[in-house]
């Protein structure tokens, strides 16, 4: 999933929003402080996903026989090595439905 530097900007307000107006939450930085910590740690997180896709692409481009991205085929590969990577890197997956 790519997101542009706006989006994420503005994901980074709406999770800080909702953190302020947590009563379960107390702020001991700035709200901007806060803020710009939850783009690094999306920013961080997407970059992850990314290597995890690109890790994922290679394995089923590696395949003896080619698999047609977006065939029924490629899409089970794709979620099976996804989940494998996570696994691999202790992140708990939840296949979608």
């Amino acid at each position: 999933m790519r997101l542009s530097r706006e989006k994420t900007v503005r994901l980074s307000h709406m999770v800080t929003d909702v953190l302020v107006a947590s009563d379960q939450v107390e702020f001991v930085e700035d709200r901007s402080t806060i803020r710009q910590g939850v783009v690094d740690i999306i920013t961080s997180l997407l970059k992850e996903e990314e290597a995890v896709d690109a890790t994922v692409r290679a394995k089923i481009a590696s395949q003896k026989k080619e698999i047609i991205e977006g065939s029924e085929e490629w899409e089970v590969l794709y979620r099976k090595y996804y989940a494998e990577e996570l696994r691999r890197m202790g992140i708990a997956h939840q296949p979608s439905t």
